[in-house]
């Protein structure tokens, strides 16, 4: 598979830190940005290369030369004048098949065969990788939709499908922070549709091929914890610095075994009013945004995983819930916190509600203290729950943790909150 990386970028915003060379070039802890990539695209196999380059463009070409020197093949196309961050897709000969589409500015480690793999199993026609992180309120924002279960006692499951595109402009309220990394996997498919209505040379991918092709059903979102991070600012590049020399980045690598945080939700990071129903009653714990703020930090992942038979019970519907769900999300994303991924259990075992939703009222695995919604998560993400946490403020939370296998399953009350359990434990 051929990789494409915009390598053009001027680097405006990041000037204080270098700004006579390239911004893919811009060394961080002794080597460029783009050398960091090259490395994590050999490792997946990846090695037929080609770099879209502009500005100073020949001290990339210096560096690189052919690839051989790096163990890759490198070709190079160089735009004369600017053509967006798509332009140069039109142009490149030999783009045929589905290729990686990478940003220059960007540091990453990744587990690129999950991702192909995924493409694959969809179809897409675009597959954009996606994942939390503390800025949500200025990035741009991919929405799915999630499925009910497929079978009596399953779980729910995000079918991955993009249904709305938010660019950071857009007028937004509670939202999912599902960020777009700017790291793609494009059909030609796409592009030959998208041709059809580009009137232009200077092309935008997300505004003016990815966005408006949304309506296809073809383009699909990629969830994962790894480390993306963009080199925009010169905070964000002191802090790739760190977590760079502390393992950070390499460690995030799905192909690694990951470590976690399970957290209930009522009663650990939101305030417990019984069964929530009513989304003005969503509001966060003092502190607890800190302290999933600080699980984020440590290089533990941060999974929230919820029993939620108001579903079963008719009290809310799927949309009514991520709504809550989302609003949680924005509510921790303003204080700068994230969680990694968030699974519920829609079901309860008890029948006699009015209104309630029998496919729903069954035995199940993953309703707490099962452990069903801990195992999916180790099997989504490589975690090992022996290295893991579960924290909640019930002893079915307690009793989850213990049955999944985890390493330390703690009860979280008033007077032993969630930043004292982080800062006993993680930190």
């Amino acid at each position: 598979m051929k990789t494409v990386i915009m390598a053009g970028g001027k680097g405006t915003r990041i000037a204080s830190i270098a700004s006579d060379i390239p911004k893919p070039m811009i060394q961080i802890c002794g080597k460029p940005i783009l050398a960091y990539q090259i490395e994590s695209l050999k490792r997946s196999g990846l090695t037929d290369i080609t770099l879209v380059t502009g500005h100073l463009g020949h001290f990339i070409r210096d560096y690189f030369g052919d690839g051989s020197s790096f163990g890759v093949n490198i070709s190079y196309y160089d735009e004369t004048e600017p053509l967006g961050t798509a332009g140069a897709l039109y142009k490149i000969p030999g783009l045929t098949e589905d290729f990686l589409l990478l940003c220059g500015d960007t540091i990453f480690d990744i587990d690129f065969s999950r991702f192909t793999a995924f493409h694959k199993e969809h179809n897409a026609w675009a597959t954009l990788m996606s994942h939390p992180n503390g800025h949500p309120y200025d990035s741009s924002l991919l929405v799915t939709e999630i499925n009910p279960p497929a079978e009596p006692g399953a779980l729910p499951r995000d079918s991955h499908k993009v249904i709305q595109w938010m660019n950071k402009e857009d007028k937004r309220l509670w939202y999912k922070n599902r960020v777009n990394a700017g790291i793609e996997l494009i059909s030609p498919e796409l592009l030959a549709e998208a041709a059809k209505h580009i009137t232009k040379e200077k092309v935008d991918l997300d505004r003016d091929i990815l966005k408006p092709l949304v309506s296809s059903g073809r383009i699909y979102a990629y969830d994962t914890p790894e480390y993306i991070k963009d080199m925009g600012t010169p905070d964000r590049y002191y802090q790739v610095e760190r977590d760079i020399e502390n393992g950070l980045v390499k460690q995030r690598n799905l192909s690694h075994k990951q470590k976690a945080v399970f957290l209930d939700r009522d009663g650990t990071i939101n305030k417990d009013v019984g069964f929530l129903t009513d989304i003005d009653d969503m509001e966060l714990i003092p502190g607890a945004a800190e302290a999933v703020r600080k699980i984020n930090e440590s290089g533990y992942l941060a999974v929230v995983v919820t029993n939620q038979p108001v579903i079963a019970r008719g009290e809310l519907t799927f949309e009514q819930l991520q709504e809550i769900n989302n609003k949680l999300e924005t509510l921790l994303g303003k204080e700068g916190a994230y969680i990694d991924a968030l699974y519920f259990c829609p079901h309860h075992p008890d029948k006699g509600f009015a209104g309630e939703r029998p496919e729903y009222k069954c035995g199940c695995t993953c309703r707490k203290p099962n452990p069903g919604m801990l195992l999916q998560a180790a099997e989504d993400f490589n975690i090992d729950l022996s290295l893991s946490f579960m924290a909640g403020d019930c002893d079915r939370d307690v009793q989850a943790g213990i049955h999944a296998g985890c390493s330390k399953s703690v009860q979280i009350t008033k007077s032993f909150m969630l930043s004292e359990f982080i800062g006993k434990y993680i930190i």
